[in-house]
């Protein structure tokens, strides 16, 4: 589908990446890794043709469509939430226009033996068909599938797009793409402004979904259960691995290793032959023997081994001061703007030592319960205690937007810090990946994983005995996190930590604290305990609203017996069609198939490839391939609908 040839992408002569090839193929799922700055974001701009690439090329077959989602991008305000998310039906919304105006033409005219009338009702079948053909019928269904789908609730369809948060925004932008369906989904970070919930759900829909995907992220756990294949940016080179990225971390691993101990072995071997030839040099009798030796070194494929990037985040928090045992206690905390009421009933105690993690949809109050814990909010009802001795650290969702961008990186740092510690701000910037000329840099124009390290070296300056962290992930590559995370376990202060990275809290804390339809829930244990737990009790809600149903449908007679029996007629019809179009895309794709393997060796077949009705039945024969198959994707919703009811 999409052929990257030999790019190289160079900035004032020094090469973000070199003579890279790669082959995106249908339904590939790929995982791109590598750590902040490595070039991940500016190949998927070379391959939307949103960046030129300095030597090299980006090769796609006609028929291949893209879909791209930015880290930031620009949302309109001028519509609501519903109209906005329709917009990705922009040729099923312009088919529908000219149906109803066809329609009111056909409705105001009486010359129905006329040519000009017999056209009309020939457009207007023309464009119904087509209309039918890209699943307009079930827009309205698939937006609001969608929309449920990545967190927004029924009440939300009809609001206007100005009154989401920008992460909120992001989710809009991210579901007209999914439901534009293109050939290739390139996603970067599209979890970052996803709570847990809504990352499972997207997580389901990607492995189904009926194309490509080639996506950046560092959420562990979400590019496990996506993807099959891990293409690795590493030192301007790339790595292509045919699994998740937890069997690549290992076969990279194995691959390493294995590379060492070949080097290693070839440099003994080296070794010896140079000392053999350096002894018997001058020594006749050897002769023949030395530049046998001589020989074989130069014929010797030498071993490379693969670049290293070692460098990590050196990081460490300094030793928590004395606190009381009770940290913060939690009486029936509410919170309430305006007329919206964002959660109540919040009721607990925080002790010395705790771990507990925030978790819940976004906008049903974790960040505004952090805010309150650390007193920039005020609750509406209920109280907060604070204890004895309590020193508080805090990292804002929105950390690096609080920075000021017109200052350098060392003067974010020599602006808070006091006494002793300012005659080590860049040491303690160097710890953060902050060296020689990157500390002149300024906030501005600093990537967002840069910007998240600088905000956590800030909030590092003082110790504290308890930090509340939100969103601390966002924008650090896999390493970082790693890092953060273990010195995090290492921490032995208290800790509050609003996350939606599973792997990330997995081991790191013992209580989570759900945000769910306007209460807070306790569940202690780790988040894998929580996840189960959700997953019975979801199963429990599911089983009881269908013993509910089965008791209504009980007493309403023969007219829904009569329903029943008619839908089930439906689904055994559209599933025979399934069957049908099944066969006939299997049959198409072995065709399809065939021509490939002539194409590929054209001489063998007798098949003269100057002759242009080859490639018209070869194009004939896909286009008719994409036909089918979206046809068949259409039946497969349509069952789905009827077996929902």
């Amino acid at each position: 589908m999409v052929s990257i040839d030999n790019v190289t992408v160079s900035f004032g002569g020094w090469d973000l990446f070199k003579d890279i090839s790669l082959l995106i193929n249908p339904r590939d799922r790929i995982g791109l890794v590598g750590k902040n700055g490595a070039g991940k974001t500016t190949l998927l701009k070379v391959i939307m043709g949103l960046q030129p690439p300095t030597a090299g090329a980006i090769t796609m077959s006609g028929d291949t469509s893209l879909g791209y989602l930015p880290q930031q991008m620009k949302v309109h305000d001028t519509t609501t939430l519903v109209e906005e998310t329709s917009k990705a039906f922009e040729e099923v919304l312009t088919l529908e226009a000219e149906m109803e105006r066809l329609t009111a033409q056909i409705a105001s005219r009486e010359d129905y033996e006329s040519e000009e009338y017999a056209e009309l009702i020939h457009r207007l079948n023309e464009a119904t068909d087509r209309h039918q053909l890209l699943g307009g019928e079930s827009r309205s269904a698939q937006v609001e599938r969608t929309l449920l789908g990545l967190g927004f609730k029924r009440t939300d369809l009809d609001k206007p797009t100005s009154t989401f948060s920008g992460g909120w925004r992001m989710r809009i932008e991210l579901a007209k793409l999914l439901l534009r369906r293109p050939s290739i989904l390139l996603l970067d970070e599209p979890t970052n402004h996803l709570d847990i919930e809504s990352i499972q759900w997207l997580e389901n829909y990607l492995k189904d979904y009926n194309g490509a995907v080639l996506l950046i992220s560092h959420d562990r756990d979400f590019l496990d259960n996506v993807t099959n294949r891990t293409v690795e940016l590493l030192l301007g080179k790339v790595y292509d691995y045919k699994v998740p990225y937890s069997q690549y971390v290992q076969l990279r691993k194995e691959r390493r290793e294995a590379q060492v101990a070949a080097y290693n072995n070839q440099q003994r071997l080296i070794e010896k032959t140079e000392e053999f030839i350096e002894k018997f040099r001058y020594k006749p009798t050897k002769s023949n023997q030395v530049q046998s030796r001589v020989k074989q070194l130069e014929r010797l494929d030498r071993i490379e081994i693969d670049e290293e990037d070692l460098s990590a985040l050196n990081l460490k928090f300094p030793p928590a001061p004395r606190s009381g045992q009770i940290v913060a206690e939690i009486k029936e905390v509410g919170k309430q703007f305006d007329i919206k009421r964002v959660f109540s009933g919040a009721n607990f105690t925080i002790e010395k030592g705790d771990r507990i993690a925030l978790v819940g949809r976004n906008g049903e109050g974790k960040t505004t319960l952090a805010r309150i814990l650390i007193g920039e909010l005020e609750p509406s009802e209920g109280s907060i205690k604070v204890g004895a001795n309590v020193s508080l650290g805090y990292y804002a969702q929105n950390q690096d937007d609080l920075m000021d961008g017109e200052f350098t990186v060392y003067d974010t740092l020599d602006k808070v810090a006091v006494g002793d510690i300012r005659t080590r701000l860049r040491d303690i910037l160097g710890a953060f990946l902050f060296r020689g000329e990157d500390v002149d840099k300024k906030v501005k124009v600093l990537s967002g994983g840069e910007r998240s390290r600088l905000a956590m070296a800030r909030m590092m300056l003082s110790p504290h005995n308890l930090l509340v962290l939100d969103e601390p992930t966002n924008h650090m590559d896999m390493r970082s996190k790693d890092i953060l995370k273990e010195a995090l376990m290492k921490y032995d202060g208290t800790l509050v930590v609003v996350s939606h990275d599973r792997e990330f809290l997995d081991g790191l804390v013992d209580k989570v604290y759900e945000f769910r339809d306007g209460g807070v829930k306790e569940y202690l244990g780790g988040i894998r305990y929580f996840l189960e737990k959700r997953k019975i009790e979801d199963m429990r809600q599911i089983e009881a609203k269908e013993s509910v149903a089965k008791e209504q449908k009980s007493t309403t007679g023969r007219d829904d017996y009569l329903a029943k029996k008619e839908n089930e007629k439906q689904i055994r019809k559209t599933q025979r069609a399934i069957d049908e179009k099944e066969a006939l895309v299997a049959q198409l794709e072995e065709q399809v198939a065939e021509w490939d393997q002539k194409l590929a060796s054209p001489d063998e077949h007798g098949i003269d490839l100057t002759d242009s009705s080859v490639f018209e039945q070869y194009n004939a024969l896909k286009q008719k391939l994409a036909f089918e198959e979206h046809e068949w994707e259409k039946l497969c919703y349509e069952l789905e609908l009827l077996q929902e009811n």
